[in-house]
């Protein structure tokens, strides 16, 4: 397979790929890697298409959550109140929950085992 057949996935050269796009060609890619039946060449090219894609996911998420509003209050005339979401404060609440000062400090996670990032590529 070659990255040109592989990118007309419905969108035109000119047309930025819907999120769903993107996460299907992503999927592909990596199932192609996992299979490696790829040569080492056509692994590198489809590693930087699926880091590319994995960008333009990120990149449409982060738009989707700062259009995203939170419901604060409802009065009691029935006006909504909202605010803008912040996906920091979760993002930071969910890092202080999931790690412990041990974790922290040696370099494993809750079951002892080694906390590697390469651990989590897949």
């Amino acid at each position: 397979m070659t990255g040109k057949t592989q990118e007309s996935s419905g969108a035109g050269p000119d047309e930025p790929r819907s999120f769903e796009q993107s996460l299907a060609e992503l999927q592909t890619i990596v199932g192609e890697l996992q299979d490696g039946a790829l040569g080492l060449e056509e692994s590198m090219s489809r590693f930087e298409q699926g880091m590319k894609l994995l960008r333009e996911c990120y990149a449409i998420l982060e738009h989707a959550e700062g259009r995203i509003e939170m419901l604060t209050r409802i009065d009691d005339d029935g006006t909504v109140h909202t605010e803008p979401f912040d996906a920091t404060a979760t993002i930071e609440k969910n890092r202080g929950s999931a790690s412990s000062p041990a974790s922290e400090t040696t370099g494993t996670d809750e079951t002892g085992e080694s906390e590697h990032p390469a651990s989590r590529l897949f």
